[in-house]
């Protein structure tokens, strides 16, 4: 069975797990939202939650790029 959602942060915030949920912790909603919209114009036809989830937790470096930030490690030190 097949089920497609449409997510926004908050959405994500409750969904995700392990190293997803830990990344998505130093990130703000917009940045999120920002990612989101990115990745839907790489995977048009939508990707698993799996998918989704293991893209937070292991590409950290590529969030950085497509946040503007030189490593992620500036990322996770700021104050929210």
């Amino acid at each position: 069975m097949t089920v497609k959602c449409e997510m926004d942060a908050d959405a994500l915030r409750e969904r995700l797990w392990s190293g997803g949920a830990d990344t998505i912790q130093d990130l703000t909603n917009d940045e999120i939202e920002t990612i989101l919209r990115m990745l839907e114009d790489i995977f048009p036809d939508s990707m698993s939650l799996t998918d989704l989830n293991d893209f937070f937790w292991f590409e950290r470096d590529t969030i950085a790029e497509w946040l503007g930030v030189e490593v992620y490690e500036d990322l996770m030190n700021r104050v929210l």
